[in-house]
């Protein structure tokens, strides 16, 4: 089996490990997320000013976790495509002689 092909499975694998774990995180912290709100809605002695700051943890865990999704996906992408034009360029260099 050629260099290039193992080496661009192992990426593929590397990717469906990366996004299985990367949704179970994502579950664990929205199941959080359910519970703290909960717990807020049935806590009254929490002062307003608690819960925005909550919120806007919230709010800024989730853009940070999708902000990191879409790097990681751009990087795989870009590493499957480096290894596509290899493949490529190596098919029509075989096609030449």
């Amino acid at each position: 089996m050629d260099q290039k092909q193992i080496a661009k499975q192992m990426i593929e694998f590397n990717k469906t490990a990366f996004d299985n774990s990367f949704d179970a995180m994502t579950a664990l912290q929205d199941q959080t997320e359910k519970l703290i709100l909960n717990f807020l809605d049935k806590a009254p002695w929490v002062p307003e000013e608690g819960r925005k700051t909550i919120n806007t943890w919230i709010a800024g865990y989730k853009k940070g976790r999708d902000d990191f999704k879409t790097a990681a996906d751009d990087s795989y992408r870009k590493v499957l495509d480096y290894f596509s034009g290899i493949e490529a360029t190596g098919a029509a260099k075989t096609k030449k002689k």
